[in-house]
């Protein structure tokens, strides 16, 4: 089942950041370390009390939530050693079956896409204790919840490799189980290996299930299986694999360990992160592979803990958007009980706050994944098709970095370089990745004294008496310089000419009558003299990032102005109504600002291209849409 992942979605995601791709996640949703939160009064949950048999409440659960397999944040649960909980007749299911039954319940919250078994569903590998536990396991059956389960060495004989037979565990968790899921891919002929495939953050992800101890067959088998899926990113699922030591959380390799990474970690730049349990207390540790990439190696395993575990469920909240893993730990069972009579020893362990049971990773996925699964460049699109009704201007610095550069609208707008002190601005291959012109033009200003360059309309340009009262898009592709030198109050975009020229008396007369720029802690400012006002308006954003490309947008309806970054609305939007532009008649700039008429400094930082339109657009008519 060779599928492939959906690169378009996941280049929005990944280079841009992008947070409403496909629908939200439903408005409940649980941030990081609030999953216990959610269920600490015993009331929400359907999880079982202690000793209450599994069948009882097996049936409450029969479908599952939606998920949004676009949205860049979804979560992985990951389940390890059951053992205790089927124990011949010492064990209970209620700890499991209130874990499975919670899952679903949050399924569409936490955008839940796969649940992970790490082995030893089992105490002693019997066909009474599989019996005792297939009945939970249904519930993520009739819920139609995917979920894969290994064997560990308590499941089966563990003397033996996979070539060990047949026995009760695959007979309870074979293929046949798992045939019925839209994520399985398929299994080894001995049955107790397979792999799954599932579909999140707009792109497909593999996931192996290994045996205990798989033979060297079962590891060529998984190397076939990455092979045929040559650009998806691989989670790996083992019983064994990396150790902990109590007081220190850092893992090692076992001697099987070392096993698997030399047959198929260590040479698979897929696998990114593995997951094992068997051993306790949790670790991890981050190890380079032959690629010089890093794999991510964890142990979690809570049976040494009251009541076996206590049914603990391990989360890993997978965000796109942020380059981060977030991992929390919790007992739903624990959760739903009723608090005035949860035991003593049970109060511990509702959720573990820890840094070794909950904590963050970050991982660049583009580039983490990058080499096996570039994202598509989006195609250059030509001045032509995103000249729309209205386009006053349209400037594009895909070309060398000469003295002029050439309205694309059509109208005439060009603009002409103005150099200052310094280096003259140059052309450069970088550009924003949602950019049509995969170009751009690097300013390299700064003041004290004014240095770099600009460009400037000529004098007899039309849009210099423009007055947009009928409303205005302004958009720009930027990445600001981060060179450590002080940039504060930038000019990106300027109207030569004053309030007081334009006789505006309000404010500070001698500010420009448009400006677009940066203060000195980056935050990006739209200042402006409206046409029917006598005082400045001013729309404020949030500290933007240095070296880092953005598209902004400033857009007027005719009464309000709001600023976009990447097709977000920004906060700090006034709303006493203005119109239009103040002018004078004087040329626009492209790279400064001005006080009183002066340039006191060149833009430093690339720019893309800048587009203005004589009407409010809509974030989906953006040059970045």
């Amino acid at each position: 089942m060779d599928q492939q992942n959906d690169g378009t979605t996941r280049r929005r995601l990944l280079q841009t950041g992008a947070l409403g791709a496909g629908a939200a996640i439903a408005s409940g949703a649980l941030g990081t370390g609030s999953a216990a939160a959610a269920m600490t009064d015993g009331t929400n949950a359907a999880g079982s009390q202690s000793g209450q048999a599994a069948s009882s409440t097996a049936g409450t659960a029969s479908t599952a939530g939606r998920i949004d397999t676009d949205h860049p944040r979804f979560t992985l649960a990951v389940v390890p050693d059951t053992q205790y909980q089927y124990d011949e007749d010492r064990g209970d299911p209620a700890p499991l079956t209130a874990s499975f039954e919670w899952l679903i319940q949050q399924r569409s919250a936490e955008n839940i896409v796969f649940i992970a078994h790490l082995g030893d569903v089992v105490q002693n590998g019997l066909a009474m204790e599989f019996a005792q536990a297939d009945p939970v396991f249904k519930i993520l059956d009739r819920a139609r919840f995917p979920y894969s389960v290994l064997a560990g060495n308590h499941d089966i004989d563990g003397s033996k490799d996979d070539t060990r037979g047949d026995s009760p565990y695959l007979h309870t968790f074979g293929p046949q189980r798992f045939r019925r899921m839209s994520t399985y891919g398929g299994s080894t002929p001995n049955g107790y290996n397979s792999y799954h495939v599932f579909r999140a953050a707009g792109q497909q992800w593999l996931l192996l299930a290994m045996d205990w101890r798989p033979s060297d067959a079962s590891f060529a088998w998984a190397r076939d299986v990455i092979a045929k899926h040559p650009k998806l990113p691989v989670i790996l699922t083992i019983h064994e694999l990396v150790n902990a030591d109590h007081g220190n959380p850092v893992a090692y390799f076992s001697d099987h360990g070392n096993r698997v990474w030399e047959q198929l970690v260590n040479d698979n730049d897929q696998i990114f992160l593995t997951m094992n349990g068997h051993y306790w207390p949790p670790g991890r540790v981050t190890r380079k592979n032959a690629a010089g990439n890093d794999v991510h190696l964890h142990i979690t395993n809570y049976q040494d803990r009251f009541y076996g575990g206590s049914g603990m469920v391990r989360l890993y909240h997978f965000d796109l958007a942020r380059n981060t893993i977030d991992v929390e730990t919790i007992s739903p069972w624990i959760m739903d009980q009723d608090p005035a009579k949860r035991d003593e020893l049970a109060e511990a362990e509702i959720e573990l706050t820890d840094d070794t049971n909950r904590f963050s990773i970050p991982i660049d996925f583009a580039e983490r994944f990058g080499k096996f699964a570039p994202v598509p460049v989006r195609p250059a699109r030509p001045a032509k098709q995103l000249v729309i009704p209205g386009t006053a201007a349209y400037w594009r610095f895909d070309g060398p970095a000469t003295d002029q550069v050439i309205d694309q609208s059509g109208k005439g707008n060009h603009l002409t370089r103005v150099q200052l002190a310094g280096d003259a601005p140059t052309a450069s291959a970088e550009f924003h990745p949602e950019q049509p012109g995969h170009a751009s033009w690097l300013f390299p200003g700064g003041k004290n004294p004014a240095r770099g360059g600009y460009l400037r309309t000529a004098d007899e340009a039309a849009i210099n008496a423009m007055t947009f009262k009928s409303g205005y898009t302004i958009e720009a592709f930027v990445k600001l310089a981060d060179d450590g030198q002080d940039h504060s109050w930038e000019g990106l975009l300027a109207r030569l000419g004053t309030g007081r020229d334009a006789g505006k008396t309000g404010s500070d007369p001698d500010e420009p009558t448009v400006k677009l720029g940066f203060s000195g802690g980056l935050e990006l400012q739209w200042a402006v003299y409206p046409f029917d006002k006598n005082d400045t308006f001013t729309n404020w954003g949030h500290e933007m990032v240095a070296g880092r490309w953005f598209h902004l947008a400033i857009v007027n309806d005719g009464r309000h102005s709001i600023v976009y970054v990447d097709s977000s609305e920004l906060l700090r939007n006034p709303s006493t109504l203005s119109n239009g532009l103040a002018t004078v008649g004087k040329p626009w700039l492209i790279g400064a600002g001005h006080y009183n008429n002066v340039v006191d400094q060149g833009f430093a930082g690339n720019i893309g291209e800048v587009r203005i339109v004589t009407r409010a657009l809509k974030p989906s008519q953006f040059l970045n849409a």
